[in-house]
């Protein structure tokens, strides 16, 4: 995962991207009727149950927006809320109010039902040793809020990008000419460019969890769409010498299963790709 700072740079571009898509040269419905001294107090109306995420988040865009808005939070990132909660309130120009409220909103729906999401799937891993890991299955140029929210929601993050971890994966393996020799270029790519990345190899059968490990190097063999007898065997063959990672098409009927196989962790796409948004508004007090 990117470090702090790449984190908050990350989340300053979105910031500025989201306003200059929404705003433009003006949010003229707000500067036709509102007078530009005219202050407000608004607050965000929780109005489905589930877990709230982006409220720091939301602090962040007022204060891009307007430093001088003041902001009095009830509830936290990653409290259970229900229909009728009041998350906070915001006060001051109302004209900046009215400017931020959108992307406000929309970041916050996502995120929620994200940290919803991925709570349910952690509550089901409870009393096993696995962890649940979201994937770059992310909406563009929304990755590191989305991602945000998985922690939010009690799980872990994978890599964030292409560019902070190394996961050979089957077109890898295959245009490389095999996975042995994927693996070896990729260490030997490492060590010529004085790279500290992690190595993930993914196996679509036991032979190729065999020859992954007759390699050194490896941090993780990502266990894709195995079933769950085959997912026991991989984790016997793989014992102590790397993680595990289990993926494909896992879901809330069947994470628990795969988690009672062994592995160390399962990735879900379904955590940021599969989700509605919770239904929050932004009320005038």
């Amino acid at each position: 995962m990117i470090n702090k700072i790449q984190f908050q740079n990350e989340l300053q571009l979105l910031i500025f991207n989201a306003i200059r898509e929404d705003v433009g040269t003006g949010d003229y419905s707000s500067l036709a009727c509102i007078p530009a001294d005219a202050h407000g107090k608004a607050k965000l109306l929780v109005k489905e149950d589930g877990i709230i995420a982006g409220v720091e988040f939301a602090k962040m865009i007022f204060n891009y927006v307007d430093p001088s808005l003041k902001i009095e939070t009830f509830i936290e990132d990653g409290a259970p809320v229900k229909y009728g909660d009041i998350v906070f309130h915001v006060s001051g120009s109302s004209q900046s109010i009215l400017k931020s409220e959108r992307v406000v909103l929309n970041s916050m729906q996502r995120m929620s039902a994200i940290a919803t999401k991925t709570r349910q799937y952690v509550e089901l891993l409870k009393g096993t040793n696995t962890k649940i890991l979201d994937t770059r299955k992310t909406t563009p140029n929304f990755r590191v809020a989305e991602k945000w929210a998985v922690k939010i929601g009690g799980g872990e993050n994978h890599r964030f990008a292409l560019y902070d971890m190394v996961m050979l994966k089957d077109n890898h393996s295959d245009f490389a000419g095999g996975i042995t020799l994927a693996i070896s270029k990729t260490k030997a790519y490492l060590k010529q460019n004085k790279l500290d990345l992690k190595i993930i190899v993914e196996a679509r059968s036991l032979d190729e969890i065999r020859e992954i490990l007759q390699n050194d190097g490896v941090f993780r063999i990502l266990i894709d769409n195995f079933n769950y007898e085959d997912t026991k065997k991989a984790v016997a063959l793989i014992g102590d010498k790397c993680q595990t990672e289990s993926s494909g098409n896992i879901n809330e009927k069947t994470i628990r299963e795969y988690a009672l196989c062994g592995v160390d962790y399962i990735s879900s796409g379904a955590l940021t790709h599969s989700v509605y948004n919770m239904d929050l508004s932004l009320k005038a007090l």
